[in-house]
């Protein structure tokens, strides 16, 4: 294992190739990239950096109720995956970031379920024919509606079920399951041998955001920008998320691949100043668990 990032919020400002070349100078091992292409995967080998994932970049179209839409983001995914198992990293399978999310924020998560029986087996037969995997991001989506599938163990066993193919698995990333009350360490156990991928990110639980907003959120206002008033999104070691317990587990499980930090928080949001400050401070806080 090694410590990575995803593209924060100053590749803005710096750009997909400054972020990869910053990473590379301050000791990173690995990059999730937006996008996969010769020129960044030079830039990727010249910064000593491996890329831990490529973004679908398809949006909500492979579960959506139109047809026509669903067509046209099969052929956008299949591209997506051909492109990563190209310029994958020499050690490691290629990873692609992959968000069960309708294009309808208020669909039933039931009517994607149906959805995605039937899309998803021939994106996974074009995974398998590539030696690409799918890593399920476990954000729920927005409120009201939550519409995402893959963020509670009961809709991972479900998708699973229906699509049972090897390259499908989880980006493991446990302030998602923190937020919406799933025990991580439990998910962890549970689907260790689907992990393909891990976010660094961890949630901090505000006592008295609890009592002022209960676990629906915020009414008025934004108490944080990455947050809903009773919790926010922050930086590993200043939430609740033992990262010792999970470095453990991940290694009983047999993997090897990068501890992407997910910058989502507060402190650290504003300038690419204040995002080096956090990534290197989550950094420091991985590297000591490491």
């Amino acid at each position: 294992m090694n410590v990575g990032l995803r593209i924060p919020p100053m590749g803005r400002e710096m750009g997909v190739e400054g972020v990869i070349e910053w990473a590379g100078a301050n000791g990173f091992g690995a990059i999730d990239l937006p996008r996969v292409d010769p020129m960044l995967k030079k830039a990727c080998v010249a910064a000593g950096l491996e890329i831990g994932t490529v973004d679908w970049g398809v949006g909500g179209g492979l579960l959506s109720k139109d047809a026509g839409k669903r067509r046209k983001a099969s052929t956008a995914m299949q591209k997506v995956i051909r492109e990563t198992a190209r310029y994958a990293s020499d050690t490691r399978p290629g990873v692609v970031f992959v968000v069960l999310m309708p294009d309808d924020p208020l669909q039933d998560r039931a009517e994607s379920f149906d959805i995605l029986k039937k899309v998803y087996p021939k994106i996974l037969d074009c995974a398998e024919k590539n030696n690409v995997h799918l890593a399920i991001e476990p954000y729920p989506g927005g409120r009201p509606g939550y519409a995402n599938l893959g963020c509670t163990p009961e809709t991972l066993r479900a998708v699973f079920e229906a699509v049972p193919s090897s390259h499908f698995g989880i980006c493991y990333d446990p302030s998602h399951f923190v937020r919406i009350g799933v025990d991580y360490r439990r998910l962890l156990i549970e689907f260790s041998d689907r992990v393909r991928h891990v976010h660094a990110k961890d949630t901090e639980i505000l006592e008295d955001g609890v009592y002022d907003f209960g676990y629906i959120g915020q009414t008025f206002g934004s108490r944080y920008r990455y947050g809903e008033g009773w919790w926010r999104y922050c930086i590993p070691g200043w939430g609740v998320v033992d990262w010792r317990w999970v470095v453990a587990r991940l290694e009983e499980a047999g993997y090897d691949g990068p501890l992407s930090i997910e910058l989502e928080d507060h402190r650290y949001t504003g300038s690419p100043e204040l995002n080096q400050q956090g990534l290197l401070a989550a950094k420091a806080h991985l590297d000591s668990v490491l």
